[in-house]
């Protein structure tokens, strides 16, 4: 067994489930499945129970869960140990991104860090903004971009870098090109397709019980490039930050509706814990992290970095 099978491992007893830890691992799924068995082989008990519908860890799996954590855990300490000799910062920092992030926020991000800092790596996670503050709890990311909490929390530091406004999109060959009326009409009376979570999606259950709408939701889904994909296929009208739509794979193709003013704007930016954690390298790695995210500035929709 080398690292890279514990840590696929570590994942896999995670999530429990083969195709997304695959993709996490960046592995195929029968691959995945090929090397747990080669684990099994070498240790001679099984580590998981698996079925059609579930897996679960069996009790070997849970010892050795431990150890696969404890054995990680010191070949970083002993990583970190050897740079901490080296005067120059290097290290992986983990980032938890949304697809949109990915060419919108994060390049003039990487751009500056890579010239500031070449030896720091990314490793970056990419999945629905809404959960971004989960990733930053569990210890998943060290940074994470999304749209910065409404309220202060005081366990995050939060950096705004633009601000978007939430608007309904549709697609230009589909049947919801022009809509007219009050936003209550509108929600009413057109089919939506909404996030399930996060804070637009907040944003539009508090409003409609203020209003006491009764909307017409035909789809949910996770992330905003889903909600597009399902609003390309005509279904309805899909809630997301103009962003996406400006700078997005679907720039083409959709008409954007105003959302008015009863659903605000995003403000996007990085998320990170206020206190600094880790041993001396990764502080050293969120020092260098803080001056060039600190160096991008505030911005305003449409602005470029």
């Amino acid at each position: 067994m080398d690292f890279n099978e514990l840590q696929a491992f570590l994942e896999l007893s995670s999530t429990l489930h083969f195709a997304r830890t695959a993709e996490k691992v960046n592995l195929s799924p029968s691959a995945l499945s090929r090397m747990i068995s080669r684990l099994e082989e070498e240790l001679a008990v099984p580590l998981f129970e698996r079925d059609k519908r579930e897996v679960s860890l069996t009790d070997e799996g849970r010892k050795f869960a431990d150890f696969a954590r404890l054995c990680l855990e010191e070949k970083n300490q002993l990583v970190s140990s050897l740079a901490e000799s080296d005067s120059e910062i290097r290290g992986t920092l983990h980032v938890y991104a949304s697809v949109t992030a990915c060419y919108t926020i994060m390049p003039p991000f990487i751009k500056k860090l890579n010239a500031l800092y070449p030896s720091i790596q990314i490793s970056v996670e990419t999945g629905d903004p809404a959960g971004a503050p989960s990733a930053i709890r569990e210890g998943r990311a060290e940074l994470a971009i999304a749209a910065i909490p409404e309220t202060k929390i005081d366990l995050f530091d939060c950096i705004p870098l633009r601000t978007s406004p939430l608007v309904f999109a549709a697609s230009s060959t589909g049947p919801y090109t022009e809509i007219s009326g009050s936003p209550q009409d509108i929600v009413s009376s057109v089919p939506l397709i909404l996030p399930k979570a996060g804070l637009a999606r907040q944003r539009f259950d508090a409003w409609i019980k203020s209003r006491n709408v009764h909307p017409k939701i035909v789809a949910e889904s996770e992330g905003n490039e889903a909600v597009m994909a399902l609003a390309a296929l005509g279904l309805g009208i899909g809630l997301v930050p103009r962003i996406v739509l400006e700078y997005g794979p679907y720039k083409e193709g959709f008409v954007c509706h105003s959302a008015g003013n009863a659903l605000g704007f995003y403000n996007i930016g990085f998320i990170q814990l206020a206190k600094a954690s880790g041993n001396k390298v990764q502080k050293r790695i969120r020092e260098a992290v803080n001056s060039v995210l600190h160096s991008l500035g505030g911005l305003s929709d449409g602005t470029d970095f």
